[in-house]
């Protein structure tokens, strides 16, 4: 079995891309849609392999209140990012527009963490 998460947000195009600049992910698969101004679908891959799936959000969702009320109702765990340099870009990435709940910090299980709402309204944990 295996688990391959996927999120839904407005601006698609331009969400895929700050994902692909934050991880240093590649686009593996997309299908966009009519128009060609999102995605249907997207898979996003490091160093071959699925990292993470997106698509244009159906419903909008009012990004300045999730990132006002700082809710986390689903936080992705990106771990084993190879060095503290690579959490801090993809924290400075990732933060431009969106809130910083935890900044760069250590835990008893990390030496290196911290914790971001995106401006789309993902929330990411990002770990050595």
């Amino acid at each position: 079995m295996k688990n391959y998460t996927q999120v839904y947000v407005e601006n698609s195009l331009e969400a895929v891309a700050l994902y692909c600049e934050a991880f240093g992910a590649e686009v593996t698969f997309a299908i966009k849609n009519e128009a060609e101004d999102a995605y249907e679908h997207c898979e996003l891959s490091v160093n071959g392999e699925p990292f993470l799936a997106a698509a244009e959000a159906r419903n909008p969702c009012d990004i300045s209140v999730v990132h006002h009320n700082r809710w986390q109702t689903m936080t992705f765990n990106v771990f084993e990012m190879g060095s503290e340099e690579n959490v801090a870009h993809a924290l400075q990435v990732l933060s431009a527009g969106g809130v910083v709940l935890e900044p760069l910090h250590a835990l008893p299980w990390s030496k290196c963490c911290a914790t971001v709402i995106d401006r789309y309204g993902v929330c990411w944990w990002l770990s050595l």
